[in-house]
């Protein structure tokens, strides 16, 4: 064999080399691909069950959404409902009190009565946390009074209420009614 044969037989190993190497890349990519095929369906069923799982939450948020308006529109309409229930018997004893004086002539009974339905009141409101405001040798303060007039009462009483002509509540820290006052000038 020549040089020229033995170069001629090499260069054709080498072709038949490099395409076997072709053909095993060829078959390595094919086998990459099908590889991959399930974890690309993997991640078809993944985004789905995401997809899913966004709309449950979003269904379910909007269903509590619903359920809290709802039940802040019981509240609101039912808020008072308690007070009331327990200004009930209060009611009682006035419709009582009112069919006693129209019974008895006696005066200082039906007097002691409304003092007692009196007291029984003051402590309903005090349970349910109104207290009156002071106004008794009180400094005029905006915030709890509200005043009607002045009254010239000389410099020991400039500022200070005089007189009260309606008494004032609060409900908590919060004025709900002002104390109408004669504040001192």
């Amino acid at each position: 064999m020549s040089k020229k044969e033995q170069i001629e037989e090499q260069t054709a190993q080498e072709q038949k080399q490099e395409q076997l190497l072709e053909q095993e890349q060829v078959q390595d990519n094919k086998q990459a691909v099908e590889e991959q095929k399930p974890t690309i369906e993997e991640l078809e069923a993944k985004i789905a069950e995401l997809e899913d799982s966004k709309l449950r939450q979003i269904a379910e948020f909007d269903n509590y959404r619903r359920r809290t308006n709802k039940e802040k529109l019981e509240l609101i309409e039912t808020a008072g409902e308690k007070i009331f229930k327990d200004m009930l018997p209060l009611v009682d004893d006035f419709e009582r009190s009112i069919e006693a004086a129209n019974k008895y002539e006696d005066v200082e009974s039906l007097r002691a009565g409304l003092q007692l339905i009196y007291q029984k009141f003051l402590t309903f409101l005090e349970k349910n946390n109104v207290k009156a405001i002071n106004t008794e040798n009180a400094e005029f303060s905006t915030d709890e009074h509200e005043a009607i007039t002045t009254f010239a009462a000389g410099e020991d009483k400039k500022g200070k209420i005089i007189d009260c002509t309606q008494k004032g509540y609060k409900l908590g820290d919060k004025v709900i009614r002002f104390a109408k006052v004669v504040v001192g000038e």
